[in-house]
């Protein structure tokens, strides 16, 4: 049995940690810390908070999860995914409101991982994951039109209808020179890989972007304009006070919200992460993580954290071993912020946007986006309703209808494996079991049921039990492929005891597996012991008997059962 609680770097310790391991890992947490100074400045932009809330959150969130995570390579902080449902959160309740929100979410994954939840989560259905996927990358995409082109407005809300409708109304502020960066900024961040890929595009791309913006006076706005002097120390824990204006059933609908997407977002990241390395993750671990993670980065003035598929891919390419490689990457960013906070001010917003565009368009996953569309009809209503409800509801209802989704189709899918028939000698194809049948008499008739029996199964079962051939004095039912039961399945079980008791018909049950027949001892299943068989050949014998005793009573007229 796995351990409840053990870190993936008590495990790396375990195993013995080399100088050759720390040289990788200190080599990758430099290039992750470059890399993250860009997106997580852009990111906290576009959530609605100042810029260097993107880079605490990066810090705490992403040391403190290295530390209690249950995967080596996962890299954590601000992501796109969570974009949308911060700024939507921060507009409609403020600030202060968030970290409260992220607070109960953090208590959320915690439980989720005591529970042991981290399994479930990663089998949300596929178009479910990628409708709301590609509904944020949408709406990031329209997010960022403002900046991109330079548009004297507003911030746009987080209406996606509405936002478009601004635009239209304030093209004619249209500014060349914002467009100029924000084209200069997509092809430095597309075209910069052909050149190497040991430092980020969009480090680059800002660099570049932003020395061209001062030197030539380029009349754009900029981080500094917008949001004036970055803070150049690490903040001190705050607690700030709460009033939140809505009902706590929205509340917790914001919590869970962001809980949802935390896990999906970063077990999707670790399961990757697996991929590419053949290791393995846990799952509840990782969630644990990263509710600890995420009390403790909104504390220091962060937002939500999760794991980041981009930087987790960046760090496995980059050589890096352990999660000593992500501590290192926050400790990078500390060092920056101390000492370069000074010239984020000269950053210009429309460069930032550039970046993000590409993140969208990364993130849309457009070509599996299409490919849903060969796949069966509900697969694809699944991904309509979900990409829809996301860009023009709000993602709060898109994750919690994903959520239903994903219940409804692996309902449904077990639905499907459950059914019952009435065996014949006649039709049934395997040869020994035909043979077999043949040789019971007409007053038995064998019933056998395949798949699961619950209560979304039970119906299917107790309309299929009416199709009975004959009056039989005895009905064995083969539970032999049933390896699960609910309570309904179990009252559907003693609604067929009851009537055939009525009906004189003697019930047999057959093929019981020993977790069957605990199952049914627990829920004091009427029907006695000496009537319940492991094997059919067992029973079949029983049967025989009972024929022979019961040949002299009188049959019933006609028998309906359920």
């Amino acid at each position: 049995m796995k351990r409840f609680f053990h870190p993936s770097i008590l495990t790396v310790f375990q195993e013995g940690y080399r100088f050759s391991h720390f040289t990788k890992d200190l080599y990758a947490g430099i290039i992750l810390g470059i890399l993250a100074l860009p997106m997580s400045i852009a990111f906290a932009i576009a959530s609605g908070v100042r810029p260097e809330q993107g880079l605490y959150t990066a810090i705490i969130g992403g040391i403190v999860i290295a530390i209690l995570g249950g995967s080596r390579y996962q890299i954590s902080g601000p992501t796109g995914a969570f974009v949308i449902l911060i700024y939507s959160i921060v507009q409609k309740y403020g600030y202060a409101n968030l970290v409260l929100i992220t607070l109960i979410a953090g208590v959320f994954l915690i439980v989720m991982g005591l529970c042991r939840f981290g399994t479930f989560i990663k089998f949300i259905p596929y178009p479910v994951t990628i409708g709301f996927t590609s509904g944020l990358a949408t709406v990031i995409f329209i997010g960022q039109l403002k900046d991109f082109f330079g548009l004297r407005m507003e911030a746009s809300t987080s209406e996606v209808i509405h936002t478009i409708h601004a635009y239209i109304s304030h093209i004619h502020t249209f500014n060349f020179f914002a467009f100029f960066l924000a084209i200069l900024s997509i092809g430095i961040v597309v075209f910069w890989p052909r050149v190497t890929t040991k430092i980020p595009g969009s480090l680059i791309a800002i660099i570049v972007t932003t020395l061209i913006a001062y030197f030539f006076h380029f009349p754009v706005d900029t981080i500094g304009k917008k949001f004036g002097v970055l803070q150049s120390s690490f903040p001190s824990f705050s607690f700030p006070s709460f009033s939140f204006p809505g009902g706590f059933l929205e509340l917790l609908s914001c919590s869970f919200s962001i809980a949802v997407l935390a896990g999906i977002e970063s077990l999707l990241s670790a399961v990757v992460a697996d991929g590419m390395t053949g290791k393995k993750h846990c799952s509840d671990q990782e969630l644990i993580a990263l509710g600890v993670g995420n009390l403790v980065s909104v504390c220091f003035q962060g937002i939500p954290a999760t794991g980041a598929i981009a930087r987790t891919a960046t760090n496995i390419k980059n050589g890096g071993q352990t999660p000593i490689a992500a501590i290192i990457h926050g400790i990078t960013l500390i060092m920056i912020i101390v000492f370069c906070s000074t010239w984020f001010s000269y950053i210009p917003m429309a460069s930032l946007s550039g970046i993000l565009v590409v993140i969208a368009y990364n993130m849309s996953e457009w070509r599996h986006f299409a490919k849903i569309f060969r796949s069966p009809k509900y697969d694809i209503i699944v991904l309509l309703i979900t990409f829809l409800l996301t860009v023009f509801v709000s993602l709060v209802v898109a994750i919690q209808a994903g959520v239903v989704l994903a219940a409804f189709l692996f309902i449904n899918s077990m639905t499907k494996m459950t059914h019952a028939k009435y065996l014949n000698a006649e039709v049934e194809e395997d040869e020994s079991t035909a043979a077999l049948l043949q040789k019971i008499p007409r007053d038995i008739e064998v019933f056998e049921v395949y798949g699961p029996l619950f209560f979304a199964a039970t119906e299917s079962f107790k309309t299929a039990l009416t199709r009975i051939h004959r009056v039989p004095k005895v009905l064995i039912l083969r539970l032999r492929h049933v390896l699960i039961v609910d309570a309904t399945g179990i009252r559907a079980l003693e609604d067929i005891y009851e009537k055939t008791k009525r009906e004189g018909i003697v019930l047999l049950l057959s093929g019981v597996k020993p977790t069957l027949q605990e199952i049914l001892q627990k829920a004091n299943f009427p029907l006695r012991k000496d009537y319940i068989f492991s094997d059919f050949d067992q029973a079949l014998p029983y049967a025989l008997e009972m024929v022979e005793k019961a040949s002299t009573t009188v049959q019933p007229a006609s028998v309906v059962l359920p």
